[in-house]
């Protein structure tokens, strides 16, 4: 398995992550995403970068069979803690997955995996780490499933700069220095490294990976609707069928 600079992230936040404010419209996303992929009972989804498992968990509840995946092997061990019946969680890098026709959607949000593969030093394209990912989710699905992905606006990116942010425009990369806290308050300052895009790099890495783009529209976590891409909301939410 790859190294991730995500890693070290996680392992020092471990539960202290779910106290952060974008995990707290949790069941809102779901009961919007199900609606979308058109989830029924006994239907299988794979969440593709985790994390502590919170998406994964209600789409168990609700009847759904789900294998949740993280690079992070302190996130798949809280996910794991859960007894929930039809969720299962396996650390596993996104970039490594080789799963073929196994599931009927697919999901990755709030930059659990996509979105968090680029930095300036590598080069961009539609074979990026980013697009290498999509591909792999896209494989994952039977003919006819659904993705939801959410990725960060490049437009809301611009718009909204931090002064402490610097935004690399040839790659698309948004960096800061984070200050994360764990569970006992310990604070670490870390370097995070976000892909930002536009709608129409969205629908060319999914062209790309063999999907059909349904629908692209601005959010914000917590408050998923559907409302056409502009540059005020952080997040594009994509649903894309393969």
């Amino acid at each position: 398995m790859g190294d991730h600079w995500f890693e070290e992230a996680a392992s020092h936040m471990g539960e202290a992550y779910l106290r952060y404010s974008f995990t707290k419209g949790t069941e809102q996303e779901i009961e919007f995403l199900i609606n979308q992929l058109e989830l029924k009972p006994g239907m299988k989804v794979l969440d593709v970068g985790c994390g502590p498992g919170r998406h994964a968990h209600l789409l168990a509840k609700a009847g759904i069979e789900v294998l949740g995946i993280d690079i992070s092997e302190k996130f798949i061990s809280i996910a794991s803690r859960k007894d929930i019946s039809g969720s299962r969680f396996l650390r596993l890098d996104a970039r490594e997955m080789q799963f073929d026709k196994d599931f009927d959607a697919v999901i990755s949000l709030c930059q659990g995996a996509f979105g968090l593969a680029g930095k300036p030093q590598i080069p961009v394209g539609l074979n990026d780490p980013d697009g290498e990912i999509l591909k792999r989710m896209s494989a994952s699905l039977v003919s006819g499933g659904k993705i939801a992905l959410s990725a960060f606006s490049a437009y809301f990116q611009m718009h909204y700069m931090e002064k402490e942010d610097t935004f690399y425009a040839d790659h698309g990369v948004n960096h800061e220095v984070a200050s994360l806290k764990n569970t006992d308050g310990k604070e670490i300052k870390k370097d995070l490294w976000t892909s930002c895009f536009t709608p129409r790099e969205l629908r060319l890495l999914a062209a790309n990976a063999g999907l059909v783009v349904e629908h692209i529209w601005s959010v914000s976590p917590g408050k998923y609707e559907r409302l056409p891409a502009t540059y005020t909301k952080p997040e594009f939410l994509v649903i894309a069928k393969r």
